[in-house]
């Protein structure tokens, strides 16, 4: 088990910031991504603004309209719902060069709570223009998407999570660019399995029951979920006519729903989302809630093969 990826990519920042003065980076005196002491380790780079989030935007929109890259780290709850105006209207309207990178996302918060649960986040933030939307799926891919984000310029949502999970890429051979979507395994053309975030693995874990069974199925990890690749989702519905989402996060107005436009508008497809239904989380360990809300292996599973039934 490595990092977690929202520990993965705060090192990551500290590591590229040895090198790199291009940026700063402002917090809510949380511990969420490791980067609590920015300040200390780059005095005059890192502000601590206390549990005032809606400040906080303002003040990175600020920065970012003198000239400076800017990282805003915090949970997702707090981003995309308590300071939602000011990331709309401060940062997305004028389109200044703001990374938010959030963590706590998704079931697997789980003890934590719907109050710190971000299951919402995703569709809030896709639908702000000029707003990139990124998910990495590993500490492999939080690595790189740290890398990714420095270079990035404009506004960008970094969807992070609070616990390890495997590593599911080689650091060596993993190419992350923003925009485009990444094959992982191919078994065949029956079905194909679409995933963001960290439930990848469980998405590959299907995968192998399936072909088991005898069902080949794509599995391609999608860690741009905005500007979605669109080719790609096409491509994959024509070649299966049958396609999985697989997301921890609301199945309305998220990764799956994004899919969901694209094959609506340009290739209809057979499709089953798998992902939190019109519900709030609920407080438990991250796996039983996985179970009870349906996004479990054995749920990837079921959607396939009634997908395959009804081809």
């Amino acid at each position: 088990m490595s990092l977690a990826t929202r520990m993965e990519f705060g090192k990551t920042l500290i590591e590229i910031a040895r090198t790199d003065e291009s940026f700063v980076v402002i917090n809510p005196d949380s511990k969420s991504q490791g980067l609590e002491n920015f300040g200390t380790l780059y005095p005059g780079r890192g502000y601590n603004f206390g549990i005032a989030e809606q400040n906080m935007f303002a003040a990175a929109a600020g920065f970012a309209s003198c000239g400076h890259k800017v990282f805003v780290t915090t949970f997702a709850v707090f981003a995309s719902m308590r300071a939602c105006e000011q990331v709309r209207t401060f940062i997305c309207y004028p389109n200044l060069n703001v990374t938010i990178a959030v963590s706590h996302c998704g079931l697997q918060v789980g003890p934590d709570g719907v109050t710190h649960m971000a299951t919402e986040d995703v569709s809030i933030m896709r639908s702000f223009p000029n707003m990139t939307v990124i998910q990495p799926s590993d500490a492999v891919s939080a690595r790189a998407a740290a890398h990714a984000a420095v270079s990035f310029i404009g506004p960008l949502y970094v969807r992070l999570h609070r616990d390890p999970v495997p590593d599911i890429h080689d650091p060596v051979t993993y190419r992350f660019e923003i925009g485009k979507a990444n094959s992982i395994k191919e078994y065949g053309d029956d079905v194909a399995i679409l995933v963001s975030g960290i439930l990848l693995t469980k998405a590959l874990k299907a995968a192998e029951e399936l072909d088991m069974m005898g069902i080949r199925c794509r599995v391609v990890e999608f860690h741009t979920i905005k500007p979605l690749d669109e080719n790609a989702v096409i491509k994959l519905a024509r070649a299966t006519r049958a396609v999985i989402t697989v997301e921890d996060h609301t199945v309305l107005g998220g990764f799956g729903a994004a899919v969901a436009e694209v094959l609506g508008e340009k290739c209809p497809t057979r499709m089953k989302r798998i992902g939190i239904r019109d519900v709030f989380g609920e407080s438990g360990p991250p796996e039983l809630l996985y179970n009870d809300h349906g996004m479990s292996v054995s749920d990837i599973v079921a959607a396939a093969v009634e997908l395959q039934k009804a081809k």
